[in-house]
């Protein structure tokens, strides 16, 4: 009796890891193609803006710039792959995506990436404000055009001018919480814009090898690691001034102030170890940190304003 009875619960759970999995293997492919883990930082700069902009922001319109923000973001994303798909399949940190393993078509990204852009917007439009859709859609298009197509395969400072599409979360974020734009909300942008290069050509020292065997002229293979390493250091103490202008300009008081002097001096810290060790630990430390700097400089600001 009691085996009789396990036998159909078991037939029922294996059937619900059937569902499961098959679900998973047709449905990760797209949500691999928006850059989930890329996004998630994205998310929390622009809820924690929010915050900044309006201590008490409506719950209703939170969550619509959270969506239309990953829908915008998601759309970039996979347009980026459907554009590096070559390139993609040479380098060894990207050959498993979706397109590079066949497990979309790429005419299929690039419709769902523009799909998604669309659907961003008129979300933006129709339930929070046209000033933050018409950012979001600023940034997809900048990420798009100016820096995948035009930065990425031609400059060394592809990152430097190509990272204003990533500072865009941040105007997204207090347009949708206040309406409009407020010159604050360009420190904001300006931090997430100067954190940028050495975020990202600290992972470039890591896959050196991978820029120079697909011709991509990031820093390291251009000018080389100990150029790359010194720039990392300048902007490191570049970005240790601009988190001080929000105090020094009244937006933020003493929370905010001890949280990023504590952060600041940390990524200080990182910056200098790796330009005097020149190893491949200390820029895998300094990448992986610096996406836990941000999210929570991020947050020590909605803190502040908020208590």
């Amino acid at each position: 009796m009691e085996a009789g009875s396990a036998r159909p619960a078991y037939r029922r759970h294996t059937a619900l890891s059937a569902w499961l999995y098959s679900t998973r293997v047709a449905i990760g492919p797209w949500v691999a193609l928006t850059k989930p883990r890329v996004i998630s930082l994205l998310l929390v700069i622009t809820a924690a803006t929010m915050f900044v902009a309006d201590p008490s922001p409506s719950i209703g319109v939170l969550l619509a710039t959270l969506v239309g923000g990953y829908l915008a973001a998601g759309g970039a994303g996979a347009i980026n792959h459907f554009i590096e798909r070559d390139i993609d399949a040479r380098m060894t940190r990207t050959s498993r995506r979706p397109l590079p393993s066949g497990r979309v078509e790429p005419r299929h990204a690039l419709w769902f990436g523009i799909g998604l852009g669309i659907l961003s917007f008129a979300l933006f439009a129709v339930t929070v404000n046209m000033t933050a859709a018409w950012l979001a859609m600023a940034g997809l298009l900048g990420y798009v055009f100016v820096y995948t197509l035009w930065l990425k395969p031609r400059t060394t400072q592809n990152i430097v001018i190509g990272g204003a599409a990533g500072a865009v979360p941040p105007l997204v974020g207090w347009a949708a919480a206040a309406g409009s734009l407020d010159p604050s909300a360009f420190y904001l942008f300006a931090i997430v814009f100067y954190w940028t290069p050495p975020h990202f050509w600290a992972l470039a020292l890591l896959i050196k090898d991978d820029y120079a065997r697909t011709g991509i002229p990031m820093l390291p293979v251009v000018d080389g690691e100990p150029e790359t390493r010194r720039q990392i250091l300048l902007y490191g103490w570049l970005l240790l001034a601009i988190t001080v202008l929000p105090v020094a300009g009244g937006l933020f008081g003493a929370v905010y102030a001890i949280s990023a002097l504590a952060l600041d001096t940390l990524f200080l810290y990182l910056c200098v170890r790796l330009y005097r060790r020149a190893d491949r630990r200390s820029a895998a430390i300094l990448f992986h940190y610096s996406l836990l700097y941000l999210a929570l400089l991020f947050c020590a600001m909605a803190v502040d304003r908020v208590v």
